[in-house]
């Protein structure tokens, strides 16, 4: 007999007495015509995969696979049809006989033209307890239910840099695996890319210490052990150093197509970044093969849309639109005097200045914690909130004072969804259960939404003008409408409109408590988050 026993949304099967997990299967390096399912089995035994392109019937089958216990295996799936969605799962041997996972599923490359998701997340911090492992699992949770094609960690995730010069290859090995059972839930239909934050402590100032046996070189063998980043291939771009100590190439920075976008994920920490654990102003370089290898991805783009991912503005530091126009990323020293040219020769132009001369629509980063939407010559600067503070305001109280506009506090992750017309961001919150009320806030709520246009690159927004975040209102709800020809209106959860203004205040007194959307429009663009009204 078998029993399917739900515990830490892991199922575990029993049959004769052997007892075993499912496989726990982590996506990643999709393409047009393959993925990689890195595989991994708590016992011994042998496995298969078995796919196909509807449900329930598995036309294609892989080799069968001897399944070490705790090591994971990378199956690539190869000679797959493009702009198509697999179904498939693994049959795995217990006790002498196949029992196979729930079916899951993935996308190959979408064709342009086509309308797709993904999600964004960053700085989990479990490993330092900032994070909450049961909000990181609702988290995870409702970016499953948005379906996306893939999702996005934007590092500080396995950690651990505290203890830079004594910890361990198998510390190292722990924080890594820590997040297998967590991915593991829904990366076996969402692949996973990753984006390296400054606590992972893959940088040339921790690479040069104790050469071949450190932070650096223990975290980058253990990160691409346990996830399968994209490496350079036909199909992604991106870092071709082979690296010594058994590294080869590290997968840090890597670039590729989807539908009607380009994707650029930057590594801020290494190959020639950091040569001090913490360098400032012209002290921080994103070294000059990547910079060269992201202008030329940038300027041999066609792609209608172009996101481009880091960690955070120049490494460290707080904020965005403050930090883009300095040094390296916008070119001016501390006193406002351009200073490239001196400091970069031969460079020939600022990151900040890459992005607007060749259309970047979004950057996105981490390491504030905290939402923060701004925009700077027209590129839209965007961090990412924690996906696991169960404080609701960790990055608020830190970091809110290092931005200038729409900076809210909460929990939870970024789904964008790309289509011909356009691109819309959601910051869609996660919460306890414990933590919401009728009136109050609630798990999955869309805290702020904006589009970015299609056909000029510019995005969609009132203004740049602050949004002072007060997620409860009693009497006035004040508004910031910097143009003249903008409107507000209050619709509730029955998407009735109760109140429009166009002026700066919307009064309250008399309309009930409870839950409404608060949405700002002009001709050319509309921007919406979610208000609580409590008398």
């Amino acid at each position: 007999m078998v029993y399917f026993i739900f515990s830490f949304c892991l199922i575990v099967i029993c049959t004769n007495s052997v007892i075993a997990q499912l496989p726990n299967i982590i996506l990643g390096r999709p393409t047009d015509t393959s993925i990689t399912a890195s595989v991994m089995v708590d016992k011994t035994m042998e496995w298969y995969a078995e796919y196909g392109t509807s449900p329930g019937i598995y036309a294609n089958t892989s080799r069968t696979v001897q399944g070490e216990a705790g090591i994971p295996f990378e199956l690539d799936i190869t000679g797959l049809q493009p702009n198509t969605r697999y179904y498939y799962r693994i049959q795995f041997k217990l006790n002498g006989s196949y029992t196979s996972t729930p079916e899951y599923t993935f996308h190959t490359q979408r064709a342009k033209g086509s309308t797709f998701k993904f999600t964004i997340e960053a700085d989990e911090h479990l490993y330092d307890k900032k994070g909450v492992r049961s909000l990181y699992q609702i988290c995870l949770a409702n970016q499953a239910a948005e379906k996306p094609d893939f999702m996005f960690s934007l590092g500080d995730t396995f950690g651990d840099d505290h203890n830079p010069f004594d910890i361990t290859s198998k510390e190292l090995q722990d924080l890594h695996l820590d997040y297998r059972p967590f991915l593991g839930n829904i990366c076996h239909s969402i692949p996973f890319y990753f984006c390296l934050g400054n606590h992972e402590g893959e940088m040339d100032y921790y690479l040069l210490n104790k050469p071949g046996a450190n932070l650096a070189v223990w975290g980058t063998l253990w990160r691409k052990f346990y996830y399968p980043n994209p490496y350079p291939n036909s199909f992604y771009t991106g870092n071709t150093n082979e690296e010594a100590y058994g590294i080869g190439t590290p997968e840090n920075y890597y670039a590729w197509t989807w539908g009607d976008a380009l994707f650029v994920v930057l590594d801020v920490y290494r190959d020639q970044c950091d040569t001090s654990a913490k360098p400032q102003n012209w002290n921080w370089t994103l070294g000059y093969p990547q910079y060269t290898w992201l202008r030329k991805t940038l300027e041999e783009s066609t792609s209608k849309y172009k996101f481009v991912f880091a960690h955070h503005v120049r490494g460290q530091g707080r904020g965005a639109k403050t930090n883009a126009p300095l040094f390296e990323w916008g070119g001016k020293d501390a006193k406002g005097v351009y200073q490239f040219d001196k400091y970069r020769p031969n460079w020939g132009k600022p990151i900040h200045q890459l992005f607007v001369d060749n259309g970047v629509n979004i950057f996105f980063q981490g390491h504030d914690h905290v939402f923060a939407h701004e925009i700077l010559d027209g590129v839209t600067y965007q961090a990412c909130p924690m996906p696991s503070d169960s404080t609701y305001k960790i990055g608020k109280l830190a970091n809110a004072d290092a931005y200038l506009s729409d900076t809210l506090g909460g929990s939870g992750h970024l789904t964008v969804t790309v289509s011909p017309q356009g691109v819309k961001v959601d910051y869609i919150t996660a919460y306890l259960p414990a933590d919401t009320a009728m009136a109050g806030p609630h798990n999955r709520d869309i805290a702020f939404s904006y589009t970015v246009g299609g056909t000029t690159g510019i995005e969609d927004h009132i203004s740049n003008e602050p949004i002072q975040e007060s997620s409860v209102y009693d009497a006035v709800i004040t508004l910031n409408n910097a143009l003249s020809d903008s409107q507000s209106s209050l619709i509730d959860m029955y998407g009735k409109t109760v109140a429009l203004s166009k002026g700066s205040t919307i009064e309250t007194q008399h309309i009930p408590s409870g839950k409404y959307m608060l949405v700002t429009k002009n001709l050319h663009a509309s921007t919406s988050r979610s208000i609580f009204i409590i008398h």
